[in-house]
């Protein structure tokens, strides 16, 4: 048995056994959570200095304007992109504080659902404007 083996076995396994045997922790779905995490996180942060440029375009320009450049595909696609990325990383983020600190479980719950439908209805009002504005400009 080499130093990384003994060490490894000595540190105890706290996994039952069919655990143990599928190689998953204790909840099972921890990582595809932290993936999407750092996955929407990513989105943003490539997203972000598209809006504050587009938005800063915007200064002194007139409603026809501002319809006319959110009505290009490639804007609404990127608006859309973006909606999308904001409300699940928000809604994944708030998961984990409610998770972290409300130890009363009816509660919890309860929070979660607000947060699950305040993403959703946020996120499709949200595409319905862009939907709304890119159709009829």
């Amino acid at each position: 048995m080499n130093d990384s083996q003994a060490a490894k076995s000595a540190s105890p396994d706290y996994r039952t056994p069919i655990g143990r045997a599928r190689g998953l922790g204790s909840a099972k779905s921890g990582v595809g959570h932290f993936w999407w995490q750092r996955v929407t996180a990513i989105g943003l942060a490539l997203l972000v200095p598209w809006l504050v440029g587009t938005l800063v375009s915007f200064i002194g320009a007139d409603l026809g304007t501002v319809q006319a450049t959110l009505a290009r595909p490639y804007n609404a696609i990127l608006l859309a992109a973006f909606v999308l990325a904001l409300f699940w990383h928000a809604k994944l983020g708030m998961q984990v504080v409610i998770e972290d600190y409300v130890h009363t479980r009816a509660l919890e719950v309860a929070l979660q659902l607000v947060v699950t439908f305040a993403c959703v209805f946020g996120a499709l009002a949200s595409l319905y404007a862009i939907v709304r504005i890119a159709l009829l400009a």
